[in-house]
């Protein structure tokens, strides 16, 4: 796995799982610009010389481009897209909101759509142009409750499969990892009685991540690759 000198943009990069993949890609060689929709950048990631565009509301078309654009100015271009930005919510179709419904896809799919339309251009020229997004584990099959998040990130599915058929005569791979539950101090707290030795570590599937950003990836896309642990 090799991303030196890659030019990386990472969404909803101030969260667990952003933070690992950015910090693991800068300690690897690549240039990192983080997106969230936070206005403030954790201090590790900017001691770390990541670049840092908060405030994102990534579900608005002309928001996203001015992000992406942004990103791959102050990086001198775009070699990958990564979409970590997204949410959980747990919640019955008789005791829930509709409203849930929406705000899932618009977090967790559209999201994605936004800023993979918008770093097309940049990404058309590299030399090897990478788009990753994060599916989930449980859109294969979905448990009460998960109805919403399930059929959001079902959608980043399809989306993926979608993108790297559009994009199979171009340098431009497209593809995503299904996680299941990643240890992070939230899924703690909320499943304390749990074996968190089971679940993903951040830094796990951020090494995943990378080697889907990396050369060495060249052959795959519109993969849809479980990392689940030993849930």
């Amino acid at each position: 796995m090799n991303v030196q000198d890659k030019r990386i943009a990472i969404t909803g990069a101030f969260g667990a799982l952003g933070s690992a993949v950015a910090m693991a890609a800068r300690a690897a060689g690549a240039s990192v610009a983080a997106i969230d929709h936070a206005a403030d950048m954790p201090q590790a990631l900017r001691d770390a010389g990541i670049h840092a565009i908060g405030g994102v509301d990534l579900g608005d078309a002309a928001t996203a481009q001015r992000a992406i654009d942004a990103a791959a100015s102050s990086l001198g271009g775009l070699d990958a897209l990564v979409n970590i930005a997204g949410t959980f919510r747990w919640q019955t179709l008789d005791g829930g909101d509709l409203d849930t419904w929406d705000l899932l896809y618009r977090v967790n799919l559209r999201t994605a759509v936004a800023a993979s339309k918008a770093a097309l251009p940049h990404l058309r020229r590299s030399a090897a142009g990478r788009i990753i997004n994060i599916g989930a584990n449980a859109a294969h099959k979905a448990a009460a409750g998960m109805g919403a998040y399930a059929a959001s990130k079902a959608g980043v599915a399809r989306l993926t499969e979608a993108l790297a058929e559009e994009l199979k005569d171009s340098r431009i791979t497209v593809n995503a990892v299904l996680p299941s539950i990643l240890d992070t101090p939230p899924n703690r707290r909320d499943m304390p009685d749990a074996d968190f030795a089971r679940w993903v570590q951040p830094a796990q599937l951020a090494a995943v991540i990378l080697f889907l950003v990396s050369d060495q990836s060249s052959a795959i896309t519109g993969a849809l690759l479980p990392v689940t642990g030993r849930v």
